[in-house]
């Protein structure tokens, strides 16, 4: 990539191929770098030794494919927080669709070899328990969003736990600063009240077509 590609404006995002791109890049994203960048942290000096040790291959493969998930329910939360303005009266009809898109995104990816078939299917499950609760509960900031999903997202770093249990403010933090930053883009690169409608649009004919 150029210097000059590296500044270029991102394609908006006009239409559900995107969003679902969009979701998918960006829950990877919340959920990877976290991992690598506190290993790297907690390792200091020895970071590159680490990160070529098989044991800790091995950890952080099995750590980053159980917080992908995690990313998926945040970042699904945010974006619904972000349409949830433009749905007036049908806020149902646009989380059953997103919903919809956020576990399609799940079903995109194999059985990861790292955890197997019975782990990834629990995985999902409770994906789908963390999107049903989206609407149950009052409008959250969405510097809020990770609150319910900090722990569980710590306890998942690729190191002994005695060394992550200070840490977890500081994982907390991350988690609220990058989402944060996800909304942000995604309030750029889209027509939000286009969007809200497609997705009404999208639910209606799911539904349409089960009937």
């Amino acid at each position: 990539m150029s210097l000059f590609g590296f500044f270029r404006r991102r394609p908006p995002i006009r239409d559900i191929a995107a969003l679902v791109d969009f979701i998918d890049q960006n829950a990877a994203f919340l959920a990877q770098k976290g991992i690598y960048e506190f290993a790297r942290a907690r390792a200091g000096h020895y970071s590159k030794v680490l990160f070529h040790e098989a044991d800790f291959k091995r950890a952080a493969e099995i750590a980053r494919w159980r917080a992908y998930p995690l990313g998926l329910a945040m970042v699904g939360e945010a974006v619904e927080a972000a349409l949830r303005p433009f749905v007036g009266d049908e806020r149902q009809k646009e989380i059953d669709a997103l919903s919809t898109l956020v576990l399609s995104v799940f079903d995109r990816y194999p059985v990861p070899a790292a955890l197997g078939a019975p782990t990834w299917a629990a995985l999902r499950e409770e994906l789908v328990r963390q999107l049903a609760l989206i609407g149950t509960h009052a409008p959250k900031r969405i510097k809020d969003i990770p609150e319910r999903f900090a722990q569980d997202y710590c306890a998942l770093m690729p190191i002994h736990e005695k060394l992550r249990e200070s840490d977890h403010p500081t994982m907390r933090n991350y988690l609220r600063v990058t989402l944060c930053n996800i909304h942000d883009e995604l309030v750029q690169r889209t027509d939000l009240s286009a969007m809200a409608a497609l997705l009404c649009r999208t639910a209606e004919a799911n539904a349409d077509g089960v009937a």
